[in-house]
């Protein structure tokens, strides 16, 4: 069965959906790793004040909807002069809900340093934060990349929730054709074929650092 004549009209308004969506999720990918570290470095922090904070961030991004954190920031932007970006707002959002799921990814994998890197790099005389940037942080990073390219693959998952703030992503360019046309089963179908032309990609770099990683 081919494509109805309307729906091959509407390609291009869901090519443009299908770059937005592209867009969030590189955007939103790179708050989540900014936050994810911050989290992590947080919780690890001596000073409870830290820790606490570190340990709370996780936990009210883990245990509350990313639909509501999303209305939590659409709405707090026009009180800061920020109003009227749906983008900017869904960035922060899924970036700052997937970075606890970052922080917790990176926070298990601390323990591939040893304490031995730990006090050679204070010998050295460096501070936690330096000791944390060039010497815990690559190390980590590395080992956690199966799981943070995983993540990612769930974060873009997520941004049909963008939708709620007017954000024309695939999933709601999808259901603009879809009331226009009347053509729900095709246009779904190619709005599954574009989330799996950006995740497949990403399924594949984890299964191959996978693979990597495992010995010989």
């Amino acid at each position: 069965m081919g494509l109805d004549q309307q729906v091959l009209a509407a390609l291009p308004e869901l090519g443009r959906g299908l770059l937005m969506t592209l867009l969030l999720t590189v955007l939103a990918s790179l708050v989540s790793v900014v936050m994810g570290q911050l989290g992590c470095f947080l919780q690890l922090r001596r000073a409870w004040i830290w820790r606490i904070s570190g340990r709370l961030y996780v936990s009210l991004m883990r245990g509350t909807p990313a639909i509501v954190q999303l209305f939590v920031v659409f709405f707090t932007l026009p009180k800061l002069g920020l109003g009227g970006q749906p983008l900017l707002a869904a960035v922060l959002a899924i970036g700052f809900n997937s970075g606890a799921y970052v922080a917790e990814i990176l926070r298990v994998n601390q323990r591939l340093v040893t304490r031995g890197q730990r006090e050679a790099a204070r010998t050295l005389g460096l501070s936690r934060l330096l000791t944390w940037w060039y010497v815990i942080n690559p190390q980590v990073l590395r080992a956690s990349l199966p799981m943070l390219v995983n993540e990612f693959t769930i974060l873009l998952k997520t941004t049909p929730l963008a939708s709620v703030v007017a954000l024309t992503e695939l999933t709601f360019a999808g259901q603009i054709v879809i009331a226009r046309t009347y053509e729900a089963t095709q246009v779904l179908l190619l709005v599954a074929a574009g989330y799996l032309l950006i995740a497949l990609p990403l399924t594949t770099l984890a299964r191959r650092l996978e693979a990597k990683r495992r010995p010989a």
